[in-house]
């Protein structure tokens, strides 16, 4: 290390370190410049990308919205948390990282999306200032110095999930939000943001900032319109194969509506971005830049026609794999890691990295290793993620995708099949020959879907509440099938 290396290093150790954790909804890993997508414009992402260590194969442990995020807030499996379902709020009393920090002695503050399902109060789990989206969204509609879009300015309709046909709802007429970029609800948490580390302190804070976007609708302002052309994306292929998965909603999707809809999210990833940069930019301008961890991630990805889904809820690549960097100047050196992670290991890199207690539960591991090395002497060799709502749960070595699923429950959030209830079924893919997950080679290796059995087993009996009262002389594809049921539903 050179000597302004060495200069930077003494510094940021003679100092606790200020955190900053930026998340983004539904930002899949896929689409981001650096990760080689020249279709995705994210020069703030790909900026801190080049700052960061970027861990280019992480994946969520759920590819919902609640379970996962309260997943890496607890360091806890989704099961193991409570919440596997949209609309079920974490426990007041779990233990979570920011309680953690803040016993650390950092003054905590979120703003932004964090899907605690309930009305926010001063504490609520370890947040000292907790401006989550039931306070965003009052308080972002109460703004009144915006300017107003022309009349005849065409715009998004008011946004109905699941009740308008999904072109509309999914925005395949690539059309903004009614506000141009000073009034939207992501540039008002960015700008709530950037007040709040104005704000002079006497302890070092841990501040969460989570975006809404680029999520469903896909939100933009009026300035983006017709940013990006329809035209310019092709539409993934859908095969035959794919014809018993593809729920319902979707089925009557055009290409023309699929080309729209990546408009759309792509410019939507685009407006988010640029957020990201005026918080970063405060950062800098403030001078934390040197003595602040940052970590950049969202809670899961998002095919996008893949598989004829718009959508998350399944355990295809798109859906799983998700941007993750982690920058601190002086300690970090910027490099790309493509070992396997998961987002269990969050919460315990974090605390580890900041010198805080452990959370008493930790089903991750710390990526230090790779932060100040770029390696581990232990690398995993598979990850393991979960979608309770439809009793299905996934492994992802490097080389192999694994499904099961019971086939037993009628999922419940709107994206009915063809056969609602199939019954207990396995799908295994070679991602090295077939990284679009098409042909089914379960069959043909009935020796790997029993290993990947026993392993998927082994995690729901190593970090699952309910352990001990498994019922007994169940077959491994009957006790599998009981651990899969939503313990929420």
């Amino acid at each position: 290390m050179g000597t302004l290396g060495t200069a930077l290093l003494a510094r940021a150790q003679q100092r606790v370190p200020n955190f900053l954790f930026l998340i983004a909804d539904d930002h899949a890993g896929y689409a981001l410049g650096v990760d080689g997508n020249n279709l995705a414009e994210t020069p703030n992402l790909d900026r801190l990308a080049g700052q960061s260590v970027r861990f280019a194969s992480h994946f969520c442990n759920s590819p919902m919205c609640t379970p996962s995020r309260q997943s890496f807030f607890t360091g806890q499996m989704p099961h193991m948390t409570g919440v596997t379902r949209l609309m079920t709020p974490l426990a007041d009393d779990k233990p979570t990282i920011a309680r953690q920090l803040r016993l650390a002695g950092y003054e905590t503050a979120v703003y932004g999306k964090m899907h605690f399902q309930k009305q926010p109060f001063p504490g609520q789990h370890g947040f000292d200032i907790p401006v989550t989206e039931y306070a965003v969204d009052t308080r972002w509609k109460q703004m009144q110095d915006y300017r107003r879009p022309p009349a005849n300015l065409p715009t998004k309709p008011v946004w109905r999930p699941l009740k308008d046909p999904a072109r509309i709802w999914l925005n395949a007429d690539n059309l903004p939000f009614p506000r141009y970029y000073d009034g939207m609800k992501g540039t008002w948490i960015a700008n709530q943001a950037c007040q709040y580390l104005e704000q002079k302190r006497d302890r070092p804070f841990a501040l969460w900032v989570s975006f809404m976007e680029p999520h469903s609708p896909f939100d933009f302002p009026v300035e983006d319109l017709n940013q990006r052309s329809p035209s310019e994306f092709p539409v993934p292929r859908v095969g035959p194969e794919d014809d018993w998965q593809i729920p319902l909603i979707f089925r009557d999707l055009r290409d023309r509506d699929k080309q729209g809809i990546n408009a759309a999210y792509y410019t939507s990833v685009h407006f988010m971005d640029r957020n990201i940069g005026v918080v970063l930019d405060k950062v800098r301008a403030l001078g934390l830049d040197e003595n602040t961890y940052v970590v950049y991630t969202a809670d899961h990805g998002y095919c996008l026609g893949q598989h004829g889904r718009i959508e998350k809820h399944c355990g295809y690549e798109p859906a799983l794999r998700v941007p993750l960097m982690m920058r601190y100047p002086g300690r970090f050196q910027p490099r790309v890691i493509r070992d396997l992670t998961e987002h269990v290991d969050l919460p315990t890199t974090i605390l580890d990295v900041l010198g805080a207690e452990a959370l008493p539960i930790n089903h991750g591991r710390s990526l230090r290793h790779y932060l100040e090395t770029g390696s581990d002497p232990t690398p995993k060799d598979h990850i393991f993620s979960e979608y309770l709502e439809n009793e299905e749960a996934y492994i992802r070595t490097h080389r192999y995708k694994f499904i099961y699923c019971s086939g037993k429950r009628a999922r419940r959030e709107g994206y009915v099949t063809l056969d609602p209830t199939p019954g207990r079924y396995t799908r295994l893919y070679d991602l090295e020959t077939d990284p679009g997950e098409f042909h089914d080679i379960s069959r043909d290796h009935p020796d790997l879907v029993k290993q990947f059995e026993l392993e998927m087993l082994a995690t729901f009996r190593r970090t699952h509440p309910e352990v001990r009262v498994e019922p007994r002389n169940l077959n491994n594809e009957e006790a599998l099938d009981w651990y899969l049921r939503p313990p929420d539903a």
